[in-house]
């Protein structure tokens, strides 16, 4: 995307990356679909753990979805309602913690296991 305001600013030609317009809003996705892509079969057939209660979420559930994967999301109970929806809005799985009480590495390890 590109400027006129900002290419008589500067002078000089701007290009913007507006990482915004990703389909979860944030760049996060291109990272989550890189590494889900290059899954093996195995892997992939075992389904991916991860924790976040944000963007990371949202791109590793769409990332499953489209790469048909089965994600499984560790978010603490007090992540904000609008990326829980949106997280299981992209097919993933959420288990939720109190933070208080246990930590998100614990149960992420129980459900790999």
């Amino acid at each position: 995307m590109t400027s006129r305001t900002l290419d008589g600013l500067t002078g000089g030609s701007v290009f913007l990356k507006c990482e915004n317009f990703q389909r979860t809003g944030a760049f996060k996705i291109r990272g989550a679909y890189n590494a889900l892509s290059r899954l093996s079969d195995d892997r992939r057939a075992a389904g991916v753990v991860t924790y976040s209660s944000g963007n990371h979420a949202q791109a590793i559930a769409l990332s499953g979805s489209l790469l048909g994967i089965q994600t499984t999301i560790v978010m603490p109970e007090n992540a904000p309602e609008i990326k829980r929806r949106a997280t299981e809005g992209y097919g993933a799985d959420i288990v939720t913690y109190d933070p208080s009480e246990r930590t998100r590495e614990d149960i992420g390890r129980e459900l790999a296991a």
